[in-house]
């Protein structure tokens, strides 16, 4: 059950997030945020991003049952939440910078490898068969996240500086969320979705005017954060399930699920680094379940 809730948490990402836009670009760009943050500031984007989690969270908080929500819980959903804010901050920062063959590899497999060190640290003793996956899944998902040459960023020399700290985001927030209890439901999703809002609120309110963007966008941004916190609800389901180190590696599997899509949504092309990297990452998926 762990690790098909992963999975589950990995389609949220990567198929519920980024088809909320129709203005997906060639190359199957694992999240609209940071398409969207080229037409618009990215901190309105993420800032109104993280609005949209909240508002899923809290009402997923509710309908879901909870035993016990103690103080714990909340504090290790909040921690969660200070690393999402930072990590988007910094993807979309980068990805509005027209970085994403770069910021995006990097901050995906820096930050799968970092959750797992420290799962290992904390921990974790993932099977022979599930160390396998793991080692498969790096290179797969930075084939698939590279794309082809025309992807933004072509001499590679962009995207580190925001791709680093924006992994660090996401190991924080996957460590941390993995802490919380099972009795206290999504509540410290929600905890995470408040704390979230409010570290990236301060670059937002720099210019109070960066927040009006037109309508449609608006609620593009929106529905990301709501893509973003339903994955994070079923990957707190996965982790309390499997071990964490397995989890966030099918987890963050999701860059894969738009670049399937491409093709037979948008007529697009995939490069033949590309086509590698989906064949690694179904092979570390079957690894990975299997261990």
């Amino acid at each position: 059950m762990g690790p098909l809730l992963a999975l589950a948490s990995a389609v949220s990402y990567g198929i519920l997030v980024p088809q909320v836009s129709a203005s997906l670009e060639p190359g199957g760009a694992p999240t609209t945020g940071g398409l969207l943050s080229r037409k618009a500031h990215f901190a309105a984007v993420t800032f109104l991003g993280q609005l949209g989690g909240l508002l899923l969270a809290t009402v997923a908080a509710l309908l879901l049952p909870a035993d016990a929500v103690r103080p714990a819980d909340l504090l290790w959903g909040a921690l969660s939440g200070v690393g999402s804010g930072a990590a988007m901050h910094f993807l979309n920062r980068g990805l509005s910078q027209g970085a994403m063959s770069v910021v995006v590899p990097v901050s995906a497999v820096t930050g799968v490898a970092l959750s797992v060190v420290c799962g290992v640290l904390l921990g974790d003793r993932p099977t022979t068969v599930a160390w396998l996956g793991i080692a498969l899944s790096a290179p797969a998902l930075w084939m698939v996240c590279r794309g082809g040459p025309e992807d933004g960023d072509p001499d590679g020399g962009g995207g580190v500086p925001e791709g680093l700290p924006a992994s660090a985001g996401v190991a924080l927030q996957y460590i941390e969320l993995a802490q919380a209890g099972a009795a206290g439901g999504s509540w410290p999703v929600a905890a995470g979705r408040v704390a979230a809002v409010l570290v990236v609120r301060p670059a937002a309110a720099r210019r109070p005017r960066r927040l009006l963007l037109p309508p449609v966008r608006g609620v593009q941004a929106l529905l990301v954060g709501v893509g973003a916190a339903l994955g994070l609800t079923r990957y707190l389901l996965a982790a309390q399930r499997q071990v964490l180190a397995v989890a966030v590696v099918l987890a963050s599997l999701y860059p894969a699920l738009p670049v399937i899509l491409g093709p037979a949504l948008l007529d697009e092309r995939l490069s033949r680094q590309q086509i590698l990297g989906l064949m690694g990452a179904r092979v570390a998926t079957v690894l990975l379940s299997l261990g």
